[in-house]
């Protein structure tokens, strides 16, 4: 008489889900508007502190020349080249380490969340916007602030390579970093705009 062994069940692999980061981005990105007070008020708070830098310190450096990403239209290669100048290589050194490597690595970053959550705060606030899918709602915030946020590293990095070797100043050089800049703030304009929209659209819905 044969024994018969119970039947060994099929095992079937676990198969990893493709668009599980997706779906988990998109969650951490849809709930930024919950948080969005706390990040106005961290943002304001990491830009007044280098506010006051800037004037209270870096142009006493400078000779009382403003910081080139603070020149919203850009600078002349003349111009870039007198503001490394007059900072010297100890001056540089210290804009790179307290700006550059401090506040500045985190601002961009900061100021894009701040403004993912104050468009889709402000945008739920309407009709149509509120109806789309929680995942087009994310993407159209992202496609709106990520550009700034690639152009703000991008300078960044341009002025502090800059402001680490001296001997990478010339006129191309100093006109890419400045369009860097132009390219920042005018991207950066882009998610402002909207969100005043929004928000004026519904005042006028109310």
């Amino acid at each position: 008489m044969t024994s018969r062994l119970p039947a060994k069940a099929r095992t079937i692999p676990a198969e990893s889900d493709p668009y599980g980061f997706g779906r988990s981005l998109t969650a951490t990105i849809l709930r930024l508007p919950r948080h969005a007070a706390a990040l106005c008020f961290l943002s304001a708070a990491i830009f007044i502190a280098m506010t006051a830098l800037e004037f209270l310190y870096f142009r006493q450096l400078s000779g009382g020349l403003p910081s080139l990403d603070t020149r919203f239209l850009g600078f002349t290669p003349d111009e870039g080249m007198a503001w490394l100048t007059s900072l010297g290589r100890r001056g540089g050194e210290i804009i790179l380490v307290w700006h550059y490597l401090t506040f500045d690595l985190l601002f961009p970053a900061l100021l894009s969340m701040t403004l993912v959550s104050l468009v889709l705060a402000t945008g739920r606030r309407l009709t149509g916007f509120r109806v789309l899918p929680g995942q087009m709602q994310s993407i159209f915030a992202l496609v709106l602030v990520l550009p700034y946020t690639l152009a703000d590293y991008a300078q960044n990095i341009a002025v502090a390579s800059l402001l680490s070797d001296f001997l990478s100043a010339n006129p191309d050089s100093l006109s890419f970093a400045s369009a860097l800049i132009v390219t920042k703030f005018a991207l950066l304009a882009i998610p402002v705009i909207v969100i005043a929209v929004f928000w004026l659209v519904a005042q006028k819905q109310r």
